[in-house]
């Protein structure tokens, strides 16, 4: 890269001057710019990035600059589903090595906090987490990142597959707070991007029967692929509940003991009420909305508890042994894919943006 009678040192520099992000800007503006990297902690390491995935909070962030409380108020790089090769590490790194392949978990939590030293440090109050404001995110050349974040990837596992380790992380976590298994019959709600992956960790669970429930048929229809064991068409309607719930119990033959509500709206919250039998549980993965208006008391009077679920902890090691040893294969979810170009970067964003028979859209780098 560099030329002739340049210092490594002048290399290395040059190198750091040419590093590439997405940034966005603005509503519907990503441009890629420079983006100057901290420096290297003794417990850090650079990444050099080769596969980013879009997901849907990326669209929410570059169509509305905002995402729950979350309110992007200044350029910040985008991205957080991501895998690389390591380039460079800290002083104090042994774990890992220059030409490593890892994929990175997106989120640095204080390690100070209570919730921290309890093991839910998903939900620490000071976590800093990629692409989620005022924090840049990994659609980027390269990044610095803890090395206690990045984790190895295994032979078989493609570093595609490694960036896909971010949302199958949803999935696993959702099913360890609802605790499914080999006895429990699950409903999903959603056949988006992350209905599908919590379809692909229920089942590696050990989940014998699994329904999922969509608007849309050609989502459906990839979920069927997937191995669900039945699926239902339903409406945006409100008035067709109880119609709709009628159709999940037909489809499951025996009760729903846990259901995974992936969309997170008026509509499926209620429909998930009131198709999980008495005792179940319904797991609020999706955020649709950020206020429900939903039948809890006749909820509650059958006692089916209500779960929240935030991102997700501990789950790269397992969701790569899942990968590794084939009881999952995430391939057939990555259904488009861009380089990195200011054109393609935008072609990239609008094709997962309107949907259609976009799963999940990777970037190349």
């Amino acid at each position: 890269m560099g030329k002739g009678g340049m210092s490594l040192d002048e290399i290395k520099d040059g190198q750091e001057e040419e590093n590439m992000a997405a940034w966005l800007l603005g509503v519907d503006n990503l441009k890629i710019q420079p983006f100057k990297l901290p420096p290297l902690g003794p417990y850090d390491v650079r990444v050099r990035m080769k596969a980013v995935g879009i997901c849907g909070s990326d669209v929410h962030y570059l169509k509305t600059l905002r995402l729950a409380d979350f309110v992007v108020k200044e350029p910040m790089v985008i991205g957080h589903e991501c895998a690389g090769i390591i380039d460079e590490v800290g002083s104090e790194v042994k774990h890992l090595v220059r030409g490593d392949r890892v994929a990175l978990e997106p989120g640095i939590s204080c390690w100070r906090c209570n919730l921290c030293k309890e093991g839910r440090y998903n939900l620490c109050p000071e976590m800093k987490f990629f692409a989620t404001p005022p924090v840049h995110g990994s659609l980027a050349n390269q990044v610095v990142h803890p090395a206690d974040l990045c984790f190895k990837l295994p032979d078989n596992v493609s570093l595609e597959e490694g960036a896909m380790c971010e949302p199958l992380s949803v999935g696993v976590h959702a099913c360890r707070r609802a605790n499914v298994g080999p006895e429990t019959n699950v409903l999903i709600m959603g056949a988006g991007p992350i209905g599908l992956v919590t379809l692909l960790a229920a089942r590696a669970f050990g989940v014998p029967r699994i329904i999922v429930v969509d608007v849309d048929d050609y989502r459906l229809s990839v979920a069927k692929d997937l191995g669900a064991d039945g699926i239902v068409k339903v409406s945006t309607n409100i008035q067709d509940v109880a119609e709709e719930v009628a159709l999940i119990h037909k489809a499951m033959e025996t009760g729903v003991d846990i259901t995974f509500d992936c969309a997170g709206f008026n509509k499926t919250m209620s429909t998930a009420l009131g198709a999980t039998k008495q005792g179940g549980k319904v797991c609020l993965v999706g955020m649709g909305h950020n206020e429900m208006t939903v039948p809890l008391t006749s909820a509650a009077t059958r006692e089916v508890d209500v779960i929240g679920v935030f991102r997700y902890k501990n789950t790269w090691p397992l969701c790569l042994e899942f990968l590794k040893s084939g009881k999952i294969d995430v391939k057939p979810l990555i259904t488009h894919r861009f380089g990195f170009s200011q054109k393609e970067v935008e072609e990239a964003f609008e094709t997962s943006a309107r949907g259609g028979s976009a799963i999940k859209v990777m970037f190349n780098l």
